[in-house]
């Protein structure tokens, strides 16, 4: 049977071994200290071995962490009070500086950003603080960077989560707000009823000139049509009279047979709608030749009737002579 002391040198040596052996994470970052002293640089991840009660070792996390700065009461520059909170996210550079320059640094970095906030947001009137955002953000993230470059420590990015004004000015802006919705509601009402009204006298105009081109071409058709009848008429009528021109001359036609067809010619002209009538100038030659018409045309005009004898005249009166009478 082992003796008792080896059994618990046995144990202590085994328990001496575990509390020697350290792993250090991928995300993390070891500093050793010999008897007190930082003596080494910051051990890389891995197994490391610490000689107890002589070494210790210290973890830094490197991850990128988050600090909520609470809510508090700020000032504008036009004397508005407005509740501002805000989001810090860092990252550990030097895990060295982060241990022995500074004891707390998340409570020190909300104390810093609570400060920076008030300056900053104290510069910058009530519309201005709601609506630069991204301004607060930038100058907030510049001083705390700024400030926490010697704890070792990067400042990622800051985030202003809520911007809250008093309740009167949350009402008075909810009325200016319904109003502003109300007068663009209005405005695009009153715009969709102008467009509309010019979409109605655009498809009217539209239809006016469709139905103008539409009559424009129907009257162009129609006198197409009439002048194509009237060009068919003329070529019948142009037929016939050649047909019977050349009828005529075949058959040997005399004077009379002429004179007959022009006074055959000159009824039909004389039916139609023409008020004047122009005759040839041997129009009378031609009609000499048709015997008992042409006698009609040559007799000679009746003699005027003599005038009637003129009544006779009466007498002139004896002239009456004037005397004295004697006594």
């Amino acid at each position: 049977m082992p003796h008792p002391f080896l059994l618990f040198g046995a144990f202590l040596v085994l328990v001496l071994a575990i509390r020697s052996l350290r792993i250090i994470r991928p995300y993390q970052k070891g500093v050793v200290e010999t008897l007190g002293r930082y003596t080494a640089p910051p051990r890389a991840p891995g197994l490391v071995f610490v000689m107890p009660f002589v070494q210790r070792l210290e973890m830094v996390d490197s991850r990128e962490q988050v600090i909520e700065v609470p809510p508090q009461e700020v000032i504008t520059k036009d004397n508005a009070a407005v509740t501002v909170d805000a989001v810090i996210y860092f990252r550990i550079t030097d895990p060295v500086r982060v241990i022995y320059n500074i004891s707390n640094f998340s409570y020190a970095a909300v104390k810093l950003a609570q400060t920076n906030l008030r300056n900053i947001v104290g510069e910058m009137e009530l519309d201005q603080t709601l609506t630069g955002r991204e301004k607060i953000n930038t100058q907030l993230r510049l001083v705390l960077d700024e400030a926490t470059d010697e704890w070792g420590v990067k400042v990622v990015r800051v985030e202003i989560q809520k911007i809250e004004p008093p309740t009167d000015i949350t009402n008075a802006m909810s009325k200016q707000m319904k109003a502003e919705r109300e007068k663009r509601a209005a405005i695009l009402e009153s715009e969709g009823f102008k467009q509309s009204a010019i979409l109605k006298a655009e498809g009217e105009r539209e239809s006016q000139v469709l139905r103008a081109e539409g009559d424009r071409q129907g009257a162009i058709i129609r006198a197409e049509g009439q002048a194509q009848a009237v060009r068919v008429l003329a070529e019948a009528e142009r037929f016939r009279i050649e047909t019977v021109f050349n009828a005529i001359h075949a058959g040997n036609p005399d004077a009379g047979l002429l004179a007959l067809r022009s006074l055959e010619t000159l009824e039909k002209v004389a039916d139609g709608k023409a008020t004047k009538i122009f005759l040839p100038s041997d129009l009378g030659a031609a009609l000499s030749s048709l015997g008992a018409v042409g006698e009609l045309f040559r007799k000679d005009p009746e003699p005027p009737p003599e005038p009637a004898p003129a009544p006779p005249r009466a007498p002139a009166p004896a002239p009456v002579r004037r005397g004295i009478v004697g006594s």
